[in-house]
């Protein structure tokens, strides 16, 4: 299938009888390898996943002609990532296709954690109203990459290039050749900045020499995809140790389509290829409905996957004009859904960075802040995914013995349910320390620190309608809020088209988003174009902006960085 013939095909049929799972793109010559000399592109992503498009859409939008190359044809086959956070989806918005994801998917903020039969704890992960996003949405991988290829290909500074894999890499002064092997033969391309988005076992960190270190984890997890005639909650189940499966966990969720996703423990001496035999899987599934009170429900096996997992990552995320992102730079286990959550915000980061350096509008050691920003967001994630499979999975009958402790109290004890970990969903890592942060030289309150993602909240539209805060900010540049009038300190006229000013009046109609940014008259928050805070005042000026646009786009000297 081409590309406009998909994009047509799923703009006409957004319910779905299209199967994302079976597309297939052509493969289309290009004009590149007739070429006498190589072509030569401002940036090149390798890799056609989530990550890879979202980064591609993105700097498409602030105007930067992007190659996507892809060595496969086709969408992900199976659920694979299908948890989707509140932040994911505010980038999603920004892009232009959260809207359509969020119909799709499922919807969910409550999850219940059992013990044998025993429910022991529920949780909310958006207990508080005034958020336009649910906290997370369930949507099988095939179609947030269906999602974004159709958006990819209404945009005219992308390109996509199927069944065009790169085979070599050689870094250069001014950038990057990259060789590219074709059904048709190899060609050659350059470079001003290649993006890897290729995945966990990713061809361009190999091609660098580059490897992720960090931890193995010795046990086997069975996936399958499951569409039954049960009508159940839409929540996260997790089981520990449950009679249907013995000594084991589960982990249940509910996908579009009437589909189930079920994660079952297996163990390490478990067969990864006989596992994944529907007749392994029945007696299972079987098991699990008739625990849960529904013996006669009748249901169907799609795909079905073992899996192994780690949690490691490079050392570097930027290796000259070469930057990983997502599972080419790093891993985790699948508890908490920080795979494709933390990858997505590592191509948020990246992409106005690359739009800045490029522009000229800073320097190119401003890409510096991409691999410590997010190689401190890795850690962070790998620190809480190693914690709950650790918790999961315990591989001592001490660690075994704890784990079941907690879990037997934490039914009538509050203490005991903070030790519970059945992973830590995800959220959006806060920059603490980032170097394009200006440090607060005035008290706060509150969650919105530097370096935090900004809090959406109602705000009241020119026509009187409930808008949001986070759809009313310019998508690809700074944005200023400015909470009421002030006493005439806050002054950002001087400012003219570098930052967008936006005015929340103190009012009942914008008290949710007071609370959430400790607002007083005259208060003021600076935010990057990817939503972090980066600097903030009780009053500012335009020069105290300035100073902190400057150091946010790093076009502050070294030392001074180091001094401030």
């Amino acid at each position: 299938m081409n590309l406009k013939d998909f994009a047509a095909a799923a703009a006409a049929d957004a319910a779905g009888p299209l199967d994302y799972q079976q597309v297939a793109f052509d493969y289309v010559r290009h004009a590149d390898q007739d070429a006498a000399v190589p072509g030569r592109r401002p940036v090149v992503v390798v890799g056609a996943g989530p990550v890879g498009l979202a980064l591609a859409i993105d700097l498409a939008q602030k105007k930067v002609p992007v190659l996507v190359l892809e060595g496969g044809s086709a969408l992900s086959t199976g659920s694979r990532a299908i948890c989707f956070a509140k932040r994911t989806l505010e980038v999603f918005d920004r892009l232009g296709c959260a809207d359509r994801m969020v119909d799709k998917g499922v919807s969910w903020k409550v999850g219940r954690v059992y013990f044998g039969t025993e429910e022991v704890y529920r949780f909310d992960l958006l207990p508080e109203a005034g958020h336009e996003r649910p906290a997370f949405i369930n949507l099988q991988q095939y179609y947030v990459e269906g999602y974004l290829v159709q958006q990819a290909a209404q945009l005219p500074n992308i390109e996509l290039r199927w069944h065009n894999k790169v085979t070599g890499l050689v870094q250069q002064d001014d950038g990057v050749r990259l060789t590219i092997e074709t059904p048709e033969g190899r060609y050659e391309l350059d470079a001003d900045y290649v993006a890897a988005c290729d995945g966990s076992r990713s061809q361009l960190r190999a091609l660098l020499g580059q490897e992720a270190k960090g931890r193995v984890f010795r046990d086997r997890f069975l996936i399958a995809d499951i569409s039954m005639d049960v009508e159940l909650p839409t929540e996260r189940r997790f089981w520990f140790a449950p009679p249907f499966h013995p000594g084991q966990s589960v982990l249940l969720h509910r996908q579009a389509d009437g589909m189930w996703r079920v994660d079952f423990q297996l163990g390490w001496d478990a067969d990864p290829v006989a596992e994944r035999q529907h007749e392994r899987i029945r007696p299972r599934v079987r098991a699990l409905l008739d625990s849960i009170g529904h013996p006669q429900a009748q249901f169907e096996i799609g795909w079905a996957s073992v899996y192994t997992f780690a949690c490691q990552r490079m050392e570097r995320f930027r290796h000259g004009r070469v930057l990983f992102a997502g599972d080419s730079a790093h891993g985790v286990s699948p508890f908490g859904a920080r795979g494709a959550n933390s990858g997505v915000q590592d191509a948020e980061n990246l992409a106005w960075k690359l739009a800045a350096v490029l522009r000229g509008e800073a320097p190119p050691t401003l890409l510096d802040s991409y691999g410590s920003e997010r190689e401190y967001a890795a850690d962070e994630n790998i620190r809480h995914s190693t914690r709950a499979t650790d918790f999961i999975t315990p591989k001592s009958e001490v660690s075994r013995l704890y784990r079941d402790a907690v879990l037997a109290l934490s039914n009538k004890h509050v203490f005991a349910r903070t030790l519970v970990n059945s992973g830590r969903l995800s959220t959006a890592t806060v920059l603490r320390g980032s170097p394009l942060s200006a440090p607060d030289a005035d008290a706060f309150a509150g969650a919105m620190v530097p370096g935090a993602s900004a809090a959406d909240a109602p705000v009241l539209r020119a026509d009187g309608s409930t808008g949001w805060l986070l759809r009313s900010l310019a998508p690809h540049q700074f944005n200023l809020l400015v909470f009421g009038e002030g006493d005439g300190k806050t002054r950002v006229d001087a400012l003219g088209a570098q930052v967008n000013v936006v005015r929340i009046p103190l009012d009942e109609a914008h008290t949710v988003a007071a609370q959430r940014f400790d607002a007083q008259p005259g208060t003021a928050y600076l935010l990057r174009p990817d939503q972090h805070v980066c600097a903030r005042w009780r009053h500012a000026d335009a020069q105290a902006i300035g100073a902190a646009l400057e150091r946010a786009l790093g076009r502050v000297p070294a030392p001074e960085r180091a001094a401030a």
